[in-house]
């Protein structure tokens, strides 16, 4: 008997949130289901402090930072990015019904930015314009039933290959933007440990006990230990810096005085913990501009890569919670599909609405499914935290680079655990699936790398004679790759300046 029978004063209240997310239907509890948007939004809350991190401190392709300005404003994108998360996440519970959280996805993130934001001459607001067009385009695709097609069309390795290329990308951003990882001055080889092949300053020193502590709490299975880990690091910078008085690595004009300061933000006490948000991005994009600065062909590449990231990113998330929490049906597919993914492509465009990125599903929403969490209800109470956690925002402009990019070595890692997900034995896909993910990294962008396998999945079926079996959607987009590659000789050859 449902529990509004035994208690009188809250049977109607009770009893209408039971009935609307269908909690005793499938096994839980009022209480199960806030425990689990609790679990999960400790789990994941870190992204509060990592996106602006990643897409904060960065200058697009005319030397400006996110909002427009000549310096970051963490703070505003924390906001936005927390306001976003928190949105979505109420609309994913509301209506799909699912305890399934949302906010700016990893990844993507670091595409908007190295891969699209800090192409010549392209804007922020460029950027986030391709990244509204993604979320059209997502959403009219699980509308009209194409993403079955285009699921299909991509074979599951390459799939696989993409996350772990991008593992590895977050990875190198994250050893390098911390200093374990540098340019030497001189001599032949591209990158050195530390300075001189030392790891020197007490900066470095914080980056790596903040990355030892994230590993031993992920190994002793402390839920929220990304979260844990950069607070405990900030903390630990902040007594370091008040004790020796480091300073940053940059003066004014940006140049380096100080090898072994800290980087991107000097760890201090700040004037405000708490103040009313600033929600100035909102609505920061420009929903065609990137085509008149890069070209139709290379803008569409762009939102094509975007769209297959986000897309295969879902699928596979929501699957994943489904089957850990009892919500898939006969068939394998998430109770409710259509509805998490119309909500997860209106999430994608309204990530770049808000100018913080596409969001998308969070597999962190496992930890309130595993405390019990089986509805939408859970979505909500983590919604509802996140929307509150802008009020916190100026707590992210204290966070150095060291005390950060310990998650994103830790996020990289985990995105490489899919690795063993790729047939190395079968080379057909293995040498295609390999230059996806080495090139990420050493090129400096994930296009390349996707673009990279594409072509060579299909080259490599065309000389084995296997041409009928590659679907016409790889047909078109490995040609579109090749134009990308070869755009400049192919506009010097049409005389296009």
């Amino acid at each position: 008997m449902p529990s509004t029978v035994t208690s009188p004063r809250p049977t109607a209240a009770r009893g209408a949130l039971d009935n609307f997310f269908r909690i005793t239907e499938r096994g839980s509890t009022i209480g199960r289901e806030v425990r689990g948007g609790f679990a999960t939004f400790f789990t994941m809350a870190y992204i509060v402090v990592l996106n602006p991190l990643i897409i904060g401190t960065q200058t697009d392709g005319t030397g400006h930072f996110l909002g427009g300005g000549t310096s970051p404003n963490l703070a505003m994108v924390a906001a936005a990015t927390a306001l976003v998360a928190g949105v979505m996440s109420l609309l994913m519970g509301v209506v799909a019904n699912y305890p399934l959280a949302i906010a700016a996805g990893l990844g993507l993130n670091a595409f908007v930015t190295f891969g699209i934001a800090k192409l010549p001459q392209m804007t922020w607001a460029d950027a986030m314009g391709l990244v509204v067009l993604e979320g059209i385009i997502i959403t009219v695709l699980v509308l009209t039933g194409f993403r079955q097609a285009v699921f299909r069309a991509v074979p599951a390795q390459l799939k696989v290959a993409i996350s772990v290329g991008i593992g590895l990308f977050i990875t190198i951003i994250g050893l390098v933007d911390s200093g374990f990882v540098r340019k030497p001055l001189s001599g032949p080889v591209p990158v050195e440990l530390g300075i001189g092949g030392f790891l020197a300053g007490w900066p470095l020193l914080v980056f790596i006990a903040g990355l030892i502590a994230i590993i031993v709490m992920m190994v002793k299975r402390v839920k929220g230990a990304i979260l844990y880990g950069i607070v405990g690091a900030t903390l630990l910078a902040m007594l370091v810096e008040w004790t020796f008085n480091i300073g940053g690595q940059t003066d004014k004009t940006g140049k380096v005085v100080n090898p072994t300061g800290w980087g991107l933000n000097v760890p201090k006490v700040p004037d405000n913990a708490f103040d009313i948000p600033d929600f100035g991005l909102l609505g920061h994009f420009s929903l065609l501009g990137s085509f008149s600065k890069i070209g139709i062909v290379s803008a569409a590449l762009l939102v094509f890569t975007l769209v297959l990231a986000d897309f295969f990113d879902t699928m596979g998330t929501m699957v994943a919670i489904g089957a850990e929490g009892g919500l898939l049906d006969k068939d394998g597919n998430p109770i409710g599909a259509q509805k998490i993914l119309v909500v997860d492509g209106l999430a994608a465009a309204a990530g770049g609405v808000g100018s913080v990125s596409s969001n998308t599903g969070f597999i962190e929403s496992a930890a309130g499914v595993g405390e019990g969490a089986r509805t939408g209800l859970a979505a909500v109470v983590t919604g509802l935290l996140f929307l509150a956690s802008t009020f916190v925002a100026p707590l992210v402009a204290v966070v150095p680079y060291e005390a950060a990019t310990p998650a994103l070595v830790v996020v990289g890692f985990l995105m490489m655990q899919q690795v063993k997900g790729i047939d190395w034995d079968d080379l057909e896909i293995a040498f295609p699936a390999f230059l996806t993910i080495v090139l990420m990294p050493f090129t400096y962008s994930i296009t390349v790398g996707i673009g990279a396998g594409f072509v060579l999945y299909v080259l490599i079926k065309v000389v084995r004679g296997k041409a009928r079996m590659l679907h016409p959607i790889m047909w078109l987009v490995a040609s579109l790759f090749v134009v990308y590659f070869a755009i400049d000789p192919v506009k010097e050859l049409l005389g296009v300046k």
